[in-house]
């Protein structure tokens, strides 16, 4: 019965995927049918549901997402590029590492990937086309450096995961990112000089016009110095990271309204729309997850699969690889968040077994998750980048396979040297 069940579940989640389901939906609608035809209690969904989005880190959840846009439409980018440019310096590729640098700035603000790709890749595209970097190029290097975003927190699919894995918190995974995110970000820089020498694009013309390193400085310390605030007040505890989250959005109106007035009364409406939106979809497909979870649980399908895969090895090294290889499938399809959603109780009851932390098993699967966003064929940040620069993806497999492949390094780093990501939260007493 267990066995049939366990089948009818896993079976209508991808039957419904195949057919073009949402993922939230798929999750729920498996849920529900197995939770009906099993007899799992159907009146104890509403109380599921209830109880798995009300949590208090999911606070933070809608306001990382406010604070994200308000940075983003108040012209943090485009002063963070020109700082950049002015410390870069005119030399070959110097576009190509401000690129790789602002996404990772903004990544300490919005905590979104797909959010920071779309913002950079919109100010540094014309510049970068008058410097003759071809545009598939240039989708390619912002999609990658943006998957950035949810491994320098603030993260979003760290406070997703926080609340997933009982007895992980926020700031150790914060803390812990921290390290993991600047050398993903670094280990870009290397293939995007690289390519820009072989290529002989990127120079800039002569006599193009710099601004001075200085007020380029002031026109962009506000933004720099939103993720000192973030994350300062997290370590000294002035603040939960919840508060962390509002903090960080009365901070990015203040810049927006007083300091670069690039901000009016009128455009609230529009933050608070989006942000609400894309909020609304996080919070119903965690809550429909909640169903697929009870549903998977309570049949024992999932301890069933990390049977199966703990069956297939005993060498930690060897399960860690698989284990990496379905989940950076798993991020060329779906985004972050929806990956923690179907694969963690698959992929927990394994880490116990193998005696793995968790705060560092979180790290890797986002970094894991980070390269799957800008891997075709369906990475979420370069499809973004490639409708921004105008060019298909299929154009830029030339490309952007380099910075897979740079990551992908930096990720199994991470991976094999657990103190990369464990130093700092044992440091800071995060751990």
């Amino acid at each position: 019965m267990i066995a049939e069940g366990s089948i009818l579940l896993l079976g209508s989640f991808f039957g419904l995927l195949f057919l073009g389901a949402p993922i939230g939906v798929a999750l729920g609608v498996a849920g529900i049918v197995v939770i009906g035809i099993e007899g799992l209690g159907v009146m104890a969904l509403p109380t599921n549901v209830w109880t798995g989005i009300a949590k208090y880190p999911l606070l933070a959840l809608p306001m990382f997402v406010l604070a994200g846009m308000v940075f983003e439409r108040s012209g943090v980018a485009q002063r963070l590029v020109d700082f950049a440019s002015a410390l870069v310096g005119p030399r070959r590729g110097g576009l190509a590492i401000v690129a790789v640098l602002v996404c990772m700035v903004l990544g300490g603000i919005s905590g979104s990937g797909a959010a920071d790709a779309a913002a950079v890749s919109a100010v540094m595209l014309p510049a970068m086309l008058r410097q003759g970097y071809p545009r598939p190029y240039v989708a390619s290097l912002v999609a990658s450096a943006g998957s950035t975003a949810v491994l320098i927190p603030p993260s979003i699919p760290f406070i997703v995961y926080s609340v997933l894995v009982p007895g992980v918190s926020v700031p150790a995974l914060f803390i812990g990112g921290l390290i993991p995110g600047l050398l993903a970000g670094i280990s870009l820089l290397l293939p995007a000089i690289w390519l820009a020498r072989r290529g002989d694009f990127g120079l800039p013309a002569p006599g193009e016009k710099r601004i001075p390193l200085w007020q380029a400085f002031k026109g962009a310390v506000w933004g720099l110095a939103a993720p000192v605030v973030i994350l300062g007040g997290l370590r000294t505890g002035a603040f939960t990271p919840t508060e962390a989250a509002v903090v960080a959005v009365f901070y990015g109106l203040f810049v927006g309204f007083f300091v670069y007035r690039s901000l009016r009364l009128i455009d609230v409406y529009a933050l608070l729309r989006d942000s609400a939106e894309i909020s609304a979809v996080v919070l119903i497909i965690v809550a429909l997850a909640t169903i697929f979870a009870h549903a998977g649980s309570t049949l024992g399908a999932f301890d069933a699969l990390a049977n199966s895969l703990i069956g297939l090895t005993r060498d930690p090294t060897v399960m860690l690889l698989i284990i990496t290889v379905i989940v950076l499938i798993a991020g060329m399809l779906i985004d972050a968040i929806s990956i923690f959603l179907v694969f963690l109780p698959v992929l927990l009851p394994i880490a116990a077994t193998f005696g793995w932390d968790l705060t560092w098993f979180g790290i890797i699967l986002t970094m894991n998750v980070a390269i799957g966003a800008f891997t075709p064929p369906m990475a979420v940040n370069l499809m973004v980048t490639c409708r921004v620069a105008n060019c298909s993806m299929e154009s830029t497999v030339p490309w952007v396979i380099w910075f897979v492949a740079a990551m992908t390094g930096a990720m199994l780093l991470v991976t094999f040297v657990p103190e990369i990501a464990l130093f700092l939260p044992r440091l800071t007493g995060a751990l």
